[in-house]
C-alpha cells in the first residue's frame, strides 16, 4: 500500500477524510481522460446543461462531485472505418460539444490549451477539452488532421476495436501492420508538430512501443488500467509497458470499469460474449434465443460489480511501479454501460475516489497530481514541442 510520511499535510486538525475529500474535490482542477458525453446524446438527446435522469454526466453531479475538465469523446465506431462517414459523424459529435456550451455558456466553456484549462477554472466553468476516440476520421489525409486540431481536437486515440489504417487494436487479432502502419508512424511526426497528445489507450502492444519510441513528446493512455489484474487482457497495461511509458513522461489514466479492473467482472463478461457467439453462429444476432439466454445469464448470474478499493489499487500499483508522476483519472463514464463500480457510480462521486486516497494515505499534493497535474504536465509539454518544431 503506498503511503508517504507527509500525508494529509494540509489538512486541518478537525477535519475527517470525507470532509477533506469534498474540499479537495471543490478546491482543485478534476481532469477526466475520457467521458462518453457527445455519443451518448447522439443516440438519445438530452440537454446535460440540466439535471438528467440516465447517463454518468450532467452540470449538476459534475458540480457536486468537482469535475470540472473532462476530456469530451469524439468516438467513432470502428464499424465505420474506411468510410467517409467517420470523419462526417467525427465532426457531428464535435458539433454537439460546442452546442453544449452554446446552451449554457455561464456552465461550460470550450479548452483547447492547459491556459484555456486553468482559466475556465478560476471562472467557475466547467472546461470541454476533446479528445477523439478512433483515429478512422483522419482518412489518411493530414489535411483533416490539421482540420481537426483547428476544430479542438487535442487528442486522438490512434484505434479503437478494429486495426485502421493508422495502427493494429488491442481487441483485433489481425495485426495487419504489426504495430503502426506506415501512415501511423508519420501520422505520429505530425502530431507531435500540432500540438496533439498521442493517445495509446486501444492499441496494439506492438503499436504502443512504436509509438513512445517515435513520439517527441510525452504520450498518455486515456482510459486503460493494468493487466496486471486482468491478465491476458491486452486492452489493459502489462507493467513493461507502464515502465515504458513513464521513461516517456506519460500517464496512464484508470478506467473505471468493472471488467477493466476487476478479474471476476473481466470473467464474467468474457464468459457471457463466449457463450453469446456460439448462440448467436447457430440462431442469429438478432434471434429470440440469444435474447432469452442473455435475459436468462443475467438472471442467474447477476453482474459482480467492482468496488471502489479495486480502482484504488490499481492506482496503489501504477505508484509503486513508477511513482507518482505517471497515473490519472480516465474514467470512461458513459462508456462502459452499466458496470461501473460501487460508490463510483457517476461524476458526482470523485469525493469518494479522494476520500478512498486519503484513507490510503495519500498526500493531498499527490492526490492533486492524480486529479490533474500528471495529464496537465504532459499536455504542456506537447505544446511546448509543439511550438518548437
Amino acid at each position: 500500500m503506498f503511503s508517504l510520511s507527509a500525508c494529509n499535510a494540509t489538512q486541518t486538525p478537525t477535519e475527517n477524510h470525507a470532509e477533506a475529500a469534498k474540499r479537495i474535490t471543490q478546491q482543485n482542477i478534476i481532469v477526466d481522460g475520457h467521458i462518453d458525453v457527445p455519443y451518448r446524446i447522439q443516440n438519445q438527446w438530452v440537454d446535460v446543461t440540466k439535471s438528467t435522469s440516465g447517463g454518468d454526466f450532467d452540470y449538476p453531479r459534475a458540480v457536486e462531485g468537482g469535475l470540472n475538465a473532462p476530456f469530451m469523446s469524439i468516438y467513432v465506431p470502428a464499424s465505420l472505418d474506411d468510410s467517409p462517414e467517420s470523419t462526417a459523424l467525427a465532426h457531428r459529435l464535435i458539433d454537439y460539444v460546442e452546442a453544449i456550451v452554446g446552451r449554457a455558456p455561464d456552465k461550460f466553456a470550450l479548452a483547447y490549451s492547459v491556459e484555456d484549462v486553468e482559466k475556465n477554472f478560476l471562472a467557475n466553468k466547467i472546461s470541454l477539452p476533446m479528445g477523439m476516440e478512433n483515429g478512422s476520421p483522419v482518412q489518411g489525409s493530414l489535411d483533416n488532421l490539421n482540420t481537426f486540431y483547428e476544430r479542438g481536437i487535442r487528442y486522438i486515440t490512434l484505434a479503437h476495436s478494429q486495426s485502421n489504417h493508422i495502427s493494429d487494436s488491442s481487441y483485433d487479432l489481425r495485426r495487419q501492420w504489426k504495430g503502426l502502419s506506415p501512415f501511423g508512424k508519420e501520422l505520429v511526426g505530425e502530431m507531435n508538430k500540432l500540438g496533439i497528445i498521442i493517445d495509446i489507450s486501444h492499441v496494439s502492444d506492438d503499436a504502443f512501443y512504436q509509438v513512445v519510441e517515435l513520439s517527441n513528446a510525452p504520450v498518455i493512455a486515456s482510459h486503460s488500467s493494468l493487466r496486471q489484474f486482468t491478465p491476458g487482457f491486452e486492452r489493459n497495461m502489462d507493467d513493461q509497458m507502464v515502465k515504458a511509458l513513464a521513461e516517456n513522461q506519460g500517464v496512464i489514466m484508470i478506467n473505471f470499469g468493472s471488467g477493466f479492473v476487476s478479474p471476476v467482472a473481466r470473467a464474467w463478461r468474457d464468459n457471457r460474449t463466449e457463450q453469446t457467439k456460439k448462440i448467436a453462429a447457430t440462431f442469429g444476432q438478432d434471434s429470440q434465443e440469444l435474447a432469452d439466454f442473455i435475459e436468462k445469464y443475467n438472471t442467474n448470474s447477476p453482474y459482480p460489480f467492482a468496488t471502489l478499493e479495486i480502482v484504488l489499487d490499481h492506482i496503489d500499483h501504477v505508484v509503486n511501479l513508477v511513482g507518482i508522476d505517471y497515473v490519472g483519472i480516465g474514467s470512461d463514464y458513459d462508456g462502459v454501460g452499466d458496470s461501473l463500480p460501487v460508490n463510483l457510480k457517476d461524476v458526482s462521486d470523485f469525493p469518494n475516489l479522494v476520500e478512498g486516497l486519503l484513507d490510503r494515505g495519500y498526500s493531498e499534493s499527490d492526490i492533486k497530481k492524480i486529479l490533474n497535474e500528471n495529464v496537465l504536465r504532459v499536455w504542456r509539454e506537447v505544446e511546448k514541442v509543439a511550438r518548437e518544431s
